[in-house]
């Protein structure tokens, strides 16, 4: 019977644990939107590009604009065929998109505000993919908000930096900072949403080399197979697949590889997709505005470096079919049947007394929330809800994730909360991610895991959580998704 649970733990600390919870609220570690609420990104044709320009993109020597009319490039000349055809070091990437016909670019201009949601036409709702090309300046709370709301609703996020003390207008800020600041201080997801962070190095030079792949469609897009890059003063980044499983290195400095030394790097977050590349210099095309000192990248012929810009866009922006979905053709959608909890148990199956509204573990939302193990003694609870993903689709799998435990140990994970798929007969196909009472803290933390891998399957997700004899470790779970797009 729902709110009919055994005894967990002594009072004092189920009172202790509520304190924390709530105190987590208030600080704002729980208030991030349900993914499923908000209206995606939806892809289009053409794929909608919008270019920032409002983080000092233009400060010193640096000119990363696709051209000086803006926002529209199109008002410099509406048929580019050249990269000298509009003005700036990031002319020749533009009009690489722009000659295809599938793509409509636009540019924020300094001066404004990143926004998601609101009626301003260079709002971030109006586009599929937005490029920060080297920000030299920190992104507003309300800015990170937007940011990090458009990808999780379904938008393509590419990241560039350059390397650490690249502080183009001297504001004491570079783009290292910049982009680790919007990933770890947010009010969306400051838990790693990425997967991914940015590492404080500078690298003066290196001919990076791409994985090999077949099948991967930033490698293996429509322009052009990447081989891969060139580092001219730039840095990389370290990838934390434990926090976001979909993260994958593309490029790796030379000697480096697996989680270390990724110099390209792809990764989703609820619906979205978000590409990382770390230095400016591949995205130079050498040609700019008068008395900047630019630096011919995009055609050094050590790198494939117009290829890995053009199909990361096409990636980004939902124009090819990958394994993490694509084509714009889907529909956007949320597939899980009561996602919150608040109707019971029903479509999700169960152990007895994992959906609960028992006050013991508040809700993140709304009354009801699944609570599994928490007992003190040996123990096995499980949560599933089988989804159709269809075909050609971007699916992410997203869920709100409390831990708390009465263990002491720092080194041994003695409680366990597995995250898996499975198939129509049951077999695991993927365990998308594993936490334990080592991951313990205050507040509900987002985690997103990508399913692309899995459209055009009817799969079930299933969550499996093990305690150990002694000693409680509660997993919490609210406000659920799967999400296509």
């Amino acid at each position: 019977m729902l709110g009919s649970r055994r005894p967990r733990r002594r009072a004092a600390c189920a009172a202790a644990v509520l304190g924390m919870l709530l105190a987590g609220v208030t600080a704002g570690q729980a208030t991030a939107a349900t993914p499923a609420a908000a209206t995606p990104a939806a892809a289009a044709t053409p794929h909608r590009v919008l270019f920032d320009n409002t983080k000092a993109e233009t400060a010193g020597n640096a000119d990363w604009i696709i051209g000086t009319s803006q926002p529209d490039p199109l008002g410099q000349d509406a048929t580019p065929s050249a990269e000298n055809d509009w003005t700036g070091a990031l002319s020749a990437w533009g009009v690489g998109l722009q000659k295809t016909g599938d793509y409509a670019l636009k540019t924020l201009p300094s001066g404004n505000t990143i926004t998601y949601g609101t009626s301003s036409a260079l709002d971030l709702k109006n586009f599929d993919t937005f490029v920060l090309p080297e920000p030299n300046v920190l992104l507003g709370a309300a800015e990170k908000t937007a940011v990090m709301k458009f990808v999780q609703n379904g938008g393509g996020l590419f990241l560039i930096s350059d390397h650490t003390g690249a502080d183009r207008n001297n504001d004491g800020i570079d783009a290292v900072e910049v982009i680790n600041d919007l990933m770890t201080d947010n009010s969306v997801d400051s838990t790693d949403p990425f997967g991914f962070s940015v590492d404080t190095l500078s690298i003066s030079t290196d001919n990076p080399k791409a994985i090999a792949s077949t099948t991967d469609p930033v490698i293996n897009g429509s322009f052009g197979k990447v081989g891969g890059s060139i580092i001219r003063s730039g840095t990389t980044a370290t990838l934390k697949p434990a926090d976001n499983s979909s993260v994958k290195g593309l490029v790796y400095r030379t000697g480096s590889s697996g989680n270390t030394g990724a110099f390209f790097a792809t990764s989703t977050f609820g619906s979205g997709r978000v590409a990382f590349w770390g230095d400016s210099s591949p995205i130079d095309d050498g040609t700019g505005q008068s008395g900047n000192t630019l630096y011919d990248g995009w055609n050094d012929p050590a790198g494939t470096n117009a290829p890995l810009a053009l199909n990361a866009t096409e990636w980004l922006s939902g124009a090819t079919g990958s394994s993490g979905g694509g084509g714009g053709t889907c529909a956007a959608a949320q597939l899980l049947g009561n996602p919150g909890f608040e109707s019971g148990s029903s479509t999700w199956t169960a152990s007895s007394g994992v959906i609960t509204d028992d006050t013991g573990e508040p809700a993140r939302t709304g009354t009801y929330k699944a609570w599994m193990d928490g007992y003190g003694s040996a123990h096995t609870d499980t949560l599933s809800q089988t989804v159709n993903i269809p075909t050609g689709c971007a699916a992410a799998l997203s869920l709100y994730l409390h831990i708390d435990t009465a263990e002491t140990t720092a080194t041994t994970a003695y409680d366990t909360l597995k995250v898996q798929v499975l198939n129509s007969g049951g077999t695991v196909l993927s365990t998308l991610g594993t936490y334990s009472n080592l991951d313990a803290a205050s507040g509900y933390a987002l985690k997103t895991f990508n399913l692309g891998a899995y459209a055009g399957q009817s799969v079930t997700v299933k969550l499996t959580g093990t305690e150990g004899s002694t000693l409680q470790t509660s997993f919490v779970v609210d406000d659920t998704s799967v999400s296509v797009s």
